[in-house]
């Protein structure tokens, strides 16, 4: 590491080899212990922490000067670095074979105790670590994090530049239009009544790179959405946002599996990871796991098992199933331990879903599924049953004797939604998903388009730029719902990292699409002019990708929340509780931009 004036080494550098050395070093006072006459006292900066010892016996003054010391004081001290005695050595600490005999310190500056620990990784509620975020960044997890995530961004850029990608900057100042969530919108002071947004991606700026020739672009992109917030998403996030010309679906997926392999390499640690990521579609992940986020490291499939419910003699699944609606459910292996209060919350999980209930069956027992009695199947609706169509329903379902069988029958939708979140809910309380694996897959082929209730008119799946397959093209103003998109995202763990797509390159086409978007074509040309008048100069076909970088990050760091790798985010409710933001302003302010709140009206 470089040195300042301040220092002759880091604390965390020091070993053996610098026995009988004169050091200068600098930190904060992480930890202090009084043992008798002797003061430890635990000195950190950014490259880890050693200890220094006080002995009255050496320098009385310095001892004293020492014994006031408090934890978070920035110092400066100087001393001999020793050899620690054999009994009194540190092995889970870098320097913890040495310590420096204290010869001079210099209070640089004074702390008040902090509001929580910072030496230790306690729970402290996240206001308290927002309010004082710079003192939360000081936690050895979080440093971590910091770094973590530069490595990670500086293997990107390397990555990229080995791939002949430049680095193009677009503006943040743009054109208000229709991409998935709310603007966050910069009124103009020039020109009245009128604004600008900030951009939720780059997408339109990549496009117009393809258009000029760039060919190869990539950004470490600041982007800004207006939406609800969960702990995969902040109102301000960063992404690796890329795009190339003359390419396929697979190009762009198989350049995206080398660039995470390498940042693998790089962030794993000892966790496993697949080096190959399998492609499955849409319609196979939604069959198969209720999900177009599917989490690989478990299966768990989702199994339809309709034609045991049309001739049943349970109403309210032959009446479901009579009327188009599918039975579907997944096999729990061993589960029929399960206790009747965890059936219970289960059961309530899926109507917070949305769904009427859960019906549940335990196949007790052990040997052939075949041999199984009415006596060893606990379920609330077995009554219903014949044991034939009970044995028939668990054999088509793959049940073992000591399975749970978890059912859900209605609309696709719903028991998607349904299964997904027992499939998840199992898999955590089973401990059936690994920490120490990485999964990764492409899911491919998403509708084009998906319907809007509220609005009742389609609107674009992922956006509105994405390419629809050729062969479907005849289908945009005739079905719209069944056309499938040339749109592609990179899973991790039920995580969604990036999504990307082949683009539309012709004006006629992207017409098109807007128009089964429900625009008129002259609102069309008013909000997109600019792309429809590039792709009439020779638009070479194209598409890209973009990882989120938060996320990957959090990934690899083994965080649950995108915030733990953010050095200053914003709370679930976009608050900035240490910048207190956002904020009134000024009158003056807002005559100056032309704004008039509802307060002031």
């Amino acid at each position: 590491m470089e040195l300042t004036s301040y220092q002759t080494h880091k604390c965390g550098e020091l070993n053996e080899t610098h026995a009988d050395a004169d050091v200068l070093i600098t930190g904060w006072v992480h930890r202090r212990r009084d043992h008798g006459n002797l003061i430890f006292i635990d000195l950190r900066d950014s490259s880890g922490l050693v200890q220094i010892v006080f002995n009255p016996d050496d320098d009385s003054a310095l001892h004293q000067v020492a014994s006031d010391l408090r934890v978070e004081y920035v110092l400066q001290i100087g001393g001999t670095v020793v050899n620690r005695k054999p009994g009194a050595i540190n092995e889970d600490i870098s320097t913890g074979k040495i310590e420096i005999k204290a010869t001079k310190i210099t209070v640089l500056n004074e702390s008040l105790t902090p509001p929580f620990p910072l030496n230790q990784d306690s729970n402290v509620d996240e206001a308290t670590r927002l309010r004082y975020r710079y003192l939360d960044l000081r936690r050895e997890r979080m440093q971590n994090n910091l770094k973590l995530r530069h490595q990670i961004v500086k293997s990107i850029r390397s990555f990229m530049d080995d791939h002949d990608f430049i680095e193009v900057e677009t503006p943040v100042l743009g054109l208000a239009t229709p991409e998935g969530a709310r603007d966050y919108l910069v009124p103009s002071r020039v020109h009245a009544g009128h604004f600008y947004a900030l951009p939720q991606s780059p997408q339109q700026w990549k496009q117009l790179l393809m258009v000029a020739g760039v060919e190869r672009y990539y950004q470490i992109a600041r982007c800004y959405r207006d939406e609800d917030l969960r702990a995969d998403r902040q109102p301000e996030f960063t992404q690796l946002d890329f795009e190339m010309s003359f390419v396929t679906e697979e190009d762009v997926m198989t350049l995206t599996e080398s660039l995470f392999c390498q940042l693998g390499d790089l962030a794993a640690g000892d966790r496993t990871m697949n080096r190959e990521f399998p492609r499955i579609t849409y319609a196979e992940a939604m069959e198969l796991y209720g999900t177009d986020k599917p989490d690989l490291r478990y299966e768990l499939h989702l199994q339809d098992l309709t034609k045991h419910a049309i001739a049943s003699e349970f109403k309210v699944f032959s009446e479901a199933a009579n009327n188009g609606q599918r039975l579907r459910g997944f096999v729990v292996p061993g589960g029929a331990d399960t206790s009747r209060k965890a059936l219970d919350r289960m059961t309530e999980m899926a109507r917070e879903a949305g769904a009427g209930g859960l019906v549940w069956m335990n196949f007790d027992g052990q040997g052939s599924i075949e041999d199984i009695t009415l006596d060893e199947i606990r379920s609330p609706v077995a009554r219903f049953f014949s044991i034939e169509e009970l044995i028939g329903l668990a054999s088509d379902a793959g049940v073992n004797r000591g399975d749970l069988l978890l059912l859900a029958i209605g609309e696709d939708k719903l028991t998607s939604r349904v299964l997904d979140v027992l499939r998840r809910h199992v898999a955590s309380e089973r401990k059936l998903a690994s920490d120490e694996e990485l999964y990764f897959v492409f899911v491919t082929e998403f509708p084009m388009f998906e319907w809007n209730d509220t609005d009742e008119r389609w609107s674009a799946m992922h956006h509105l730029f994405t390419a629809p397959f050729e062969e479907d093209i005849p289908l945009l103003q005739s079905d719209p719902g069944s056309v499938r998109s040339r749109a592609y995202d990179l899973v991790a763990n039920g995580w969604e990292l990036s999504s990307g797509s082949i683009r539309i390159h012709s004006r006629d086409l992207q017409e098109q699409v807007l128009l089964t978007l429900g625009l008129t074509l002259e609102e069309a040309r008013t909000k997109f002019g600019h792309m429809l008048d590039a792709f009439e100069f020779g638009t070479p076909p194209h598409g890209g990708f973009a990882p989120g970088i938060d996320r990957t990050v959090a990934l690899f760091a083994g965080e649950k929340d995108i915030r733990e790798v953010i050095a200053f985010p914003k709370t679930k409710s976009a608050s900035d509780l240490l910048m207190g933001a956002p904020s009134n302003v000024s009158r003056e302010q807002l005559d100056e931009v032309h704004i008039t709140t509802k307060s002031s009206e």
